[in-house]
This record gives structure tokens, sequence and C-alpha cells, in this order.
């Protein structure tokens, strides 16, 4: 008996309706042109992490539980002493997430994370970089339900990159809007 792999409910979604909706909105001669979600980068940048080591640490601890897998400590590239900081010392954390995970958290972060963000008006539609990938930041990484607020003492921004295969911006837009992305109007 073959088991069934683990397909995401955005995935389906994108497979079943938001495919057909972008080929004939944008009339691709071919279904390798719609544009995908590629990956999906969350950046913890722990400013304080300069008098407290700890920090970092428990930033990324928090980073991987919203996130579903481990991830990478950045350090700095130079040494800025107004800063007080070193080359080589801790200051943030990252994760590149694809596939599954990948739609897991945009699921997560569309219908749970941004719901929850306080005084939301809707997503910036001027945060794409030209090239269809979208960036967005968060003041609080207390908005997952992953993160139990009353154990979290400290709460860090985060940003969070979603890169796409399309060309244009409006591609992008189009991809993302079907996804559910709340953009103000």
């Amino acid at each position: 008996m073959a088991e069934t792999a683990y397909v995401p409910r955005l995935r389906t979604q994108f497979d079943k309706e938001i495919r057909g909706k972008l080929v004939e909105q944008f009339g691709y001669s071919n279904a390798l042109q719609v544009p995908v979600l590629e990956k999906v980068v969350l950046n913890m940048g722990v400013g304080e992490a300069v008098n407290d080591r700890k920090k970092v640490e428990l930033a990324a601890a928090d980073l991987a539980l919203i996130a579903g897998q481990k991830p990478i400590v950045t350090h700095s590239r130079m040494a800025i002493a107004t800063f007080k900081l070193r080359e080589g010392q801790a200051i943030g954390a990252k994760v590149t997430l694809r596939k599954s995970k990948m739609y897991d958290f945009v699921d997560r972060l569309v219908n749970i994370a941004l719901p929850r963000v306080r005084d939301f008006r809707g997503l910036n539609p001027k945060s794409f970089d030209g090239r269809g990938n979208y960036s967005l930041g968060l003041k609080e990484h207390l908005v997952f339900p992953e993160i139990d607020y009353d154990k979290s003492g400290e709460t860090w921004g985060m940003d969070i990159t979603i890169c796409t295969t399309a060309a244009t911006d409006d591609e992008a837009r189009a991809l993302l809007t079907a996804f559910n992305f709340p953009f103000r109007q």
C-alpha cells in the first residue's frame, strides 16, 4: 500500500483554480509561463544582540517555531564602533522556505497572522521590487500562533520576502492576490 504525499491546501488550490485564472488573464501560451511561488525568506534582525548574545538564540528558537525548520544565525560582516558591533558577531537569524513548508507558511501568514496584526489596514501594493518579488515587514513576531505570548519575553520584528517566478510586478500582484493577500486599495 503506497502512502500519499502531503500536498498543502494552497498548492492544490493553485493547481486547480489559480493557474487557469492566470492563463486566462495574461494569455500565456504555455502552462509553464504561469508564475509560481519560488521561495519565502524570513529574516529577523536582533539589534539588542550586541549587548546580550542569548537574544539571538531566543530569536532563532522563535523563528524555528514559526518556520518549521531550523534557521541559520547571521553574523556581522564588518565592525561598526558607534554601534559597539564587532566583525563576526551574531546579529540575527534567517530561514528560507521552499515547497510544502513554504505553502503552509503563506497559508498561515495570510489567514492567521496578518489578521492578528494590530491596526492592520492591508499590505502595501508598492512593495514589489520590479522583478516579481514582494517584501513585507512585521513589527511583532507574536502574531503567529506558534509563539506563546506569556513565555516570550521579547518582541522582535521580522522581514518576509516572497520570491516568485513572475517577470513583472503585475503578474506577481495577480498571483499573490489569487492567494488572498490583502493588499490596500
